[in-house]
């Protein structure tokens, strides 16, 4: 029998990971413990959700009609005066003057900043950003910024989610998951629409679909519905069934509506990023950026002043086509230049209502001409311009039908959020979250596949051929065999009579030799014998295989046979640079089949 030594040895060097059983999924069972936590924060979602719909309640009654009270309050009803002016630019500056000196993390629509919190920060937000957030997103919004409170409830929830994960010994992945779970709560809570906050948080922000996040941020969402009645109202948001009887060909119709809600994404998108340019020029320092958007807003305001605030009601309105067409029109052009000048200052607030109103007046203005009901053609828009807008199509698509309760309306929302997808990712090449970060010097991709590493096995890549040095060679023949100009190999296995490799020898290990005359005569395995020379089997994933490389900074892993030990293949870093380059041939190399000349040698046809 060979000796055993090297066969069952634990992998202490790997710091504690070892090779893991074949399997579709890696999760263990410390996702259960995850989902014990996302109980909690899904609740602390659903209210922190409640504060700040409330806080937001709050601030426009007293500044716009002078009432402490927190029930909902629409601007429509505003009073056009020197005040409409006023407010916004006062609640500008106090916004600057909290970014300021309170959290910079505060300024902006929230999502951007979460993502970088999860793929720079190690999904770690400070309480400052938890208390501060909803509190300038509260006074953005109450003092007429055309904003959602999406955005503000997913910084805000994420970071509850995060200060709670702080708490514990998880690593950063664990904590990116109960960050978006608290996320996820809070969109929920707001919305309704648990569906779409876990496809928010698949499409934006988990960078993965894996078990392990999936379950836990699954779990927070619908811990948030269930509270959502005793905070908001049961049901969907804006409660609506069309029962529209479109003919074969009205799925064309509905691309395009997507096709049109992603030229207006582009457009807007461009748009923005131009004016926050423009901003970048100005010779004032940044804090008093969102005061200058509130004076654009109030002058808004003083044209449309419906145009201020999330404008939830008109939302309603065209779903039920309750608006004029002039109405409309006026809404959609000063609500857009509005959002776009504030958004660009750097204040506080989402862009989710927002992207709803602008795709939703669209699409109605377009069901004008188009069979059937203009709010159809609306919901159709507001979805496309949502997923479009944000690359996120199964998020726009779920979301329209939990917004109104209309499951009948599936298809034709799908084939008008994908189009405007497809328009987006062909006109430009980041959306309008990222293009923010990448701004930051930070470049994202957002395209999931299978890492070769995981699906690959050892013995796919390795050599089979591999020159070896037997251990009763002399530390003098080998010193020799090295000094050779036939031998080109950096590093050799050393082998016993058994074939079990007993270590790796280099050059760099004989040139060290030579200056150690009192090791010429001792025989090669006793010299090179490691205990934890890392091995590895045939049937190992790749990635395995990376990871020993890591663990023990070495470029060449022996693999054995898991019965005898026996070498039977050696991977090198150059072989990982081969499947690498394999996997990228798979996307590149474009060539038929059928008709090829390999076709035909194989008499395939």
């Amino acid at each position: 029998m060979p000796p055993q030594n090297n066969i069952n040895r634990p992998h202490d060097f790997m710091g504690g990971l070892a090779r893991r059983e074949t399997g579709d999924f890696t999760t263990d069972k410390r996702v259960l413990a995850l989902v014990g936590m996302a109980l909690i924060i899904g609740t602390g979602g659903a209210f922190a959700a409640w504060v700040l719909v409330s806080l937001i309640s709050l601030v426009t009654n007293l500044v716009w009609y002078g009432q402490f009270s927190i029930a909902a309050a629409s601007l429509a009803g505003a009073h056009r005066s020197v005040w409409m002016v006023l407010i916004p630019v006062i609640g500008g500056l106090v916004i600057g003057l909290m970014a300021r000196f309170g959290s910079e993390k505060i300024r902006g629509h929230g999502i951007p900043e979460a993502i970088e919190a999860i793929l720079i920060g190690g999904s770690r937000m400070s309480p400052k950003v938890a208390i501060l957030k909803p509190l300038s997103s509260a006074i953005s919004i109450g003092t007429g910024g055309p904003f959602g409170a999406e955005g503000p409830i997913i910084m805000t929830g994420g970071a509850i989610g995060s200060l709670f994960a702080q708490c514990f010994h998880l690593s950063a992945a664990e904590r990116k998951t109960l960050l978006v779970a608290g996320a996820a709560a809070g969109m929920t809570a707001i919305f309704g629409s648990p569906v779409a906050a876990i496809m928010l948080a698949v499409e934006l922000l988990l960078f993965e679909w894996k078990p392990r996040s999936f379950i836990p941020v699954a779990v927070a969402a619908c811990v948030a519905v269930s509270w959502r009645p005793f905070l908001f109202q049961a049901g969907p948001l804006f409660p609506k069934q069309f029962h529209m009887d479109l003919p074969w060909w009205g799925i064309l119709l509905c691309a395009g509506v997507g096709v049109l809600a992603g030229i207006q994404s582009g457009i807007l998108t461009t748009l923005l990023y131009k004016i926050e340019d423009f901003f970048e020029s100005l010779p004032i320092h940044w804090m008093w950026w969102p005061a200058l958007g509130g004076l654009v807003i109030g002058l808004g305001g003083l044209i449309e002043p419906r145009a201020l605030g999330i404008g939830y009601d008109l939302i309603d309105g065209m779903l039920n086509s309750s608006l004029l067409p002039t109405a409309i029109l006026t809404i959609l052009l000063v609500k857009a230049t509005i959002w776009l000048v504030a958004l660009s200052s750097g204040t506080s607030g989402g862009v989710l209502a927002p992207l709803l109103i602008f795709g939703g007046a669209l699409g109605w203005l377009a069901g004008l001409v188009l069979p059937g009901d203009p709010g159809f053609w609306a919901l159709l828009g507001m979805a496309a311009m949502m997923g479009g807008t944000m690359r996120a199509p199964l998020t726009g698509t779920f979301f329209a039908v939990e917004l109104t309760g209309d499951v009948s309306a599936l298809l034709p929302i799908l084939a008008a959020t994908v189009a405007a997808y497809a328009v987006t990712v062909l006109l430009l090449r980041r959306s309008i979250l990222t293009e923010k970060i990448a701004r930051r010097g930070q470049h994202i991709t957002r395209e999931y596949g299978i890492d070769p590493f995981e699906f690959a096995r050892a013995r796919d890549i390795m050599i089979k051929d591999v020159d070896t040095l037997p251990a009763h060679m002399t530390v003098a023949e080998a010193t020799g065999f090295f000094v050779s100009a036939l031998k080109t190999h950096r590093v050799y296995p050393v082998l016993d009579d058994n074939g079990v490799p007993k270590g790796l020898v280099s050059r760099g290990d004989a040139l060290r030799w030579q200056q150690q005359e009192e090791l010429s005569g001792q025989m090669l395995g006793d010299v090179v014998s490691d205990t934890s020379l890392p091995l590895a089997h045939p049937d190992d994933k790749v990635g395995y295989v990376v990871d020993l490389m890591l663990a023990t900074d070495t470029g060449r892993i022996p693999i054995v046979d898991p019965a005898s030990g026996q070498l039977r293949g050696l991977v090198a870093r150059k072989d990982l640079l081969r499947l690498r380059r394999a996997h990228s041939v798979s996307e590149t190399d474009r060539q038929p089949y059928f008709g090829s000349r390999k076709t035909l040698q194989d008499g395939h046809i």
